[in-house]
């Protein structure tokens, strides 16, 4: 395999380089064999035996369900430290349409987010941390399961992860195919948006839509609530402040009763925001927007707000530091020290929200940062080639986070 193009400094991506090929190999296989949240029983038995064959201390299974966890002890622990590094592991619910050797063998399931990347590279930290143990303390590795809609680092957290393993602070990455290989973006403060769902039920009075006016028509209520709850950003939240309010499915009626109103319609959408006051400021407002245009058109809607996933705020400290490690390993030009938040969301922020930590965007895209597919596509793929840079990067929050005494 040909040696990355960008250019990376430091022992531990040396080291790294020459395993690359078994990394690529191993990531390729997790890529074949895509596991939905709390289904990752061949994954975490993949990551168990190769944890076991890169020597590490302990491994620990069953966490959270189907989450993993290994440590590692460095040479000396004067400090007794503990710093967690994170990787998920989960697939998606899709339908791969890439060709290559490679590709998903399960129909309907796909590594369509770089999961299996991110598995890999925290294999790879392990197997370098274990040969050098070049850190004073102990390197708590999270494999989690289902971070694609089934909050599985919530599940880690009250599964007591953090009281088995009291780590001073966790950090985890994710690939981002808008940036070029070779660069690390990360921000002192917010880097994903919270994400709530919400599910209006709209009742009205269903009839003949050839005698509209014996009914009450929650479709055209429906049409009204749509247009309407697009206020609430532009008028009730502030400039400077961000939030998304997307209604991305409606059910009403029947596509073979062309004649027909219905009796009752949903809405179903999200909600992105980064601060909780405005959070609960677009929750209330909701609620009584569309209250207010139902009982103006004659019917009644009811909102369930449901609080699934809470923003990634990173803390300060922790960022610059990660920032400042990337930089030793890939020079000051090549790190965004901040990087403009994503209104996607993340479930790393659970444990974010009891443990001090950052989480990182590692590019992995064209050279120009354009040209890939985004995450979440059929043909998305995970690059290869920045496999090295990550374990890397790992690796080295553990080594200059806990560094040995000189």
């Amino acid at each position: 395999m040909p040696l990355p193009r960008y250019k990376v400094h430091g022992r531990a991506f040396a080291q790294i380089a020459a395993f690359h090929p078994e990394l690529t190999a191993f990531r390729r296989e997790l890529h074949a064999h895509p596991e939905l949240g709390f289904e990752e029983h061949y994954t975490a038995q993949r990551v168990v035996e190769s944890l076991k064959a890169c020597g590490v201390d302990s491994v620990h299974t069953g966490i959270g369900k189907t989450g993993v966890v290994a440590t590692i002890r460095g040479r000396s622990d004067t400090q007794g430290r503990l710093i967690g590094l994170r990787a998920d592991m989960d697939a998606l619910p899709m339908t791969e349409q890439n060709d290559f050797a490679w590709r998903s063998t399960r129909a309907g399931l796909m590594h369509g987010c770089g999961h299996d990347g991110h598995t890999a590279m925290l294999v790879g930290a392990a197997r370098y941390l274990a040969e050098t143990r070049q850190f004073d303390g102990t390197a708590v590795l999270i494999f989690q399961p289902g971070e694609e809609g089934f909050a599985g680092a919530k599940a880690m957290v009250e599964d007591g992860l953090f009281d088995r393993f009291p780590v001073d602070s966790v950090f985890a990455m994710h690939n981002w195919p808008q940036m070029r290989p070779g660069t690390v973006g990360v921000n002192p403060g917010p880097m994903m948006a919270s994400a709530d769902r919400v599910t209006i039920e709209i009742a009205g009075k269903g009839g003949h839509g050839a005698h509209p006016y014996q009914t009450v028509d929650p479709v055209l209520v429906a049409a009204h609530i749509i247009t309407a709850v697009q206020s609430i950003v532009s008028r009730n939240v502030r400039a400077i402040d961000s939030a998304v309010i997307s209604l991305c499915a409606m059910q009403a009626g029947d596509l073979g009763a062309f004649s027909v109103i219905p009796g009752q319609a949903t809405l179903v959408g999200t909600v992105r925001t980064f601060n909780p006051e405005v959070q609960a400021m677009v929750e209330r407002r909701l609620n009584e927007v569309c209250s207010g245009v139902a009982l103006g058109l004659g019917a009644t809607a009811h909102v369930k707000y449901e609080r699934i996933y809470p923003a990634t705020i990173n803390t300060q400290s922790e960022a610059h530091f990660a920032a400042d490690v990337a930089q030793r390993l890939v020079g000051h030009e090549h790190v965004d020290r901040s990087m403009d938040p994503s209104m996607g969301a993340e479930d790393f922020s659970f444990m974010l929200q009891v443990k001090p930590g950052a989480y990182l965007r590692l590019g992995q895209g064209a050279d120009n940062g354009v040209g890939s597919c985004f995450l979440h596509n059929a043909r998305y793929d995970f690059n290869d080639e920045v496999l090295p840079l990550g374990a890397a990067l790992h690796a080295s929050l553990i080594e200059q986070g806990m560094p040995l005494a000189a």
